[in-house]
């Protein structure tokens, strides 16, 4: 596990025991994990290895829900193993989180981790008022 980057100033500051979203970004080596509130990032291994100390690091967590992209075979291992936790966890559909990027005026080729903040963020507030997100601008 490597802490990647402090919190951000736009974020809000993370009071404890307070449920967090966390958003995943998955890749074949690595799971690049953000916090929301709170903005840190880190960083564990996309492997069992890396699954168990992201799992036990979430044990010290209050999660009010997982978010990350469907992302073929890398995703797959890491969801069995949060379901298997019984972890809240909502797999979203790559093709709707890049409209998202581009419906908030963001380059396609911005840095994910920016990208999985935001949509944290928007994927937190419409699953906990059990609403859905229409990408089509209206």
């Amino acid at each position: 596990m490597e802490k990647m980057t402090q919190a951000d100033a736009d974020s809000k500051i993370q009071i404890p025991g307070q449920a967090i979203t966390i958003g995943i970004d998955i890749s074949k080596v690595h799971l690049d994990v953000a916090l929301y509130p709170g903005g840190e990032t880190w960083r564990f291994l996309n492997a069992r290895s890396g699954h168990t100390a992201l799992l036990r690091w979430l044990g010290k967590q209050v999660v009010a829900r997982i978010v990350f992209e469907a992302t073929g075979p890398y995703h797959r291992d890491l969801e069995r193993r949060l379901e298997q936790a019984g972890l809240p966890f909502a797999k979203v559909n790559p093709r709707q989180a890049r409209r998202f990027a581009e419906a908030t005026g963001k380059l396609a080729k911005i840095a994910i981790t920016a990208i999985m903040r935001r949509l944290v963020v928007i994927a937190n507030a419409l699953l906990r008022d059990d609403r859905t997100w229409n990408p089509k601008v209206a």
